[in-house]
């Protein structure tokens, strides 16, 4: 892949350990950073939001739920292990990554060693994911994990959130939630959309009242620790036709659209032609927003902040160009900003878009 153009370092200290709930803070007093066009960064709370957004602009969430994706399990040699399951494959199959109690990922799995798991469920691991010839060491698996009664059931039982070590102890499900989630028959994101975590009723009631619509899509995503390089993997979406409508609506109006987080913004990318009009679609993305595919109908973005030489960068600049996004992170570290889900937040808004003109 391209390389980002934005570079920093962050201070392992600026890890967030836990909820800001744990802190005495309520989601929405994490702090926000607004980067706007050429004017200086600025320094707010999530709650202040709806100010830095204008009568009939629209913000786009995704209502993914989180799945309980972490179980326990032992390799044939009584090693345990954490199966981190990242979503639904073709064929009932499931894409799984393997890491030890610590959190370290497992570097010498071979296709066809078994899992076990919980109630004596055995997880077999088949080929390498996304390429099927890696036999050994592939940091993705394709796995075949027959449960009674459905994979979700089993794992609402023995499953957990994803943790990685960052975080010091376990949290309930519903720390990992946003205030969109909506359970669906289908598998939902192994991990939370947490761009929309700092959300609460009282800044959507906000956004209301200042005249800033909401519309809604669903992306699932899978487990979010990619290698240096790795572009993201194809993820499943569905942007309803009534989003479409509210986003063409919007553009036509002069407003602007805003999405909440990298899984919105690839999911609506998706199904925008080039002239930026919005259809109504569902299915698999495959989907790689960067240099030599630009966002076509975003205008702003609601975001967390991403590790260096992360995939997310390159999005972030398709967005709201380098300049812009390398101003916000150098500030963000600078000014001590907490990083990851449980985290503060950046609204990147740039200079008013060109891309009406298709």
């Amino acid at each position: 892949m391209t390389a980002s153009a934005t570079t920093f370092t962050v201070p392992p200290e600026l890890s967030a350990t836990e909820p800001p709930e744990a802190r005495g803070l309520a989601r929405d007093e994490v702090r926000l950073l607004v980067a706007r066009g050429r004017s200086p960064v600025r320094h707010t709370t999530f709650r202040s939001l709806p100010a830095a957004l204008r009568r009939g602009d629209l913000v786009v969430v995704n209502t993914s739920d989180t799945e309980p994706a972490a179980v326990d399990g032992h390799r044939a040699d009584g090693t345990p292990v954490t199966v981190h399951v990242s979503g639904p494959a073709p064929d009932n199959l499931h894409v799984v990554e393997l890491r030890t109690p610590d959190g370290q990922r497992v570097t010498d799995g071979n296709a066809g060693e078994g899992i076990a798991l919980p109630c004596g469920v055995v997880a077999t691991l088949l080929t390498g994911h996304p390429d099927p010839r890696i036999a050994t060491g592939s940091r993705l698996w394709r796995a075949r994990i027959p449960v009674a009664g459905g994979l979700r059931s089993w794992l609402a039982e023995f499953g957990r959130p994803i943790r990685y070590s960052y975080v010091h102890r376990q949290w309930p499900l519903d720390a990992y939630r946003t205030v969109f989630a909506r359970a669906e028959a289908e598998f939902g994101s192994a991990e939370m959309p947490s761009a929309g975590r700092p959300f609460t009723v009282a800044v959507l009631t906000a956004l209301h009242a200042r005249g800033v619509r909401v519309a809604r899509i669903v992306l699932h995503t899978g487990v979010s620790s990619p290698e240096v390089g790795e572009p993201p993997l194809p993820e499943r979406y569905r942007v309803p036709p009534e989003t479409a409508d509210a986003v063409n609506a919007t553009r036509a109006a002069g407003g602007r659209v805003v999405t909440v987080g990298t899984t919105t913004t690839r999911a609506l990318e998706t199904v925008a032609a080039p002239d930026g009009h919005v259809t109504a679609g569902a299915g698999w993305t495959h989907l790689v927003l960067g240099p030599d595919r630009p966002a076509r109908v975003v205008d702003g973005l609601v975001t967390g902040w991403h590790e260096p030489e992360a995939s997310h960068l390159l999005l972030l600049e398709a967005v709201a160009g380098a300049r812009l996004v390398s101003r916000a992170y150098a500030a963000a570290v600078e000014h001590r900003y907490r990083w990851h889900e449980f985290g503060d937040s950046c609204l990147l808004l740039p200079a008013q878009s060109t891309r009406r003109s298709g």
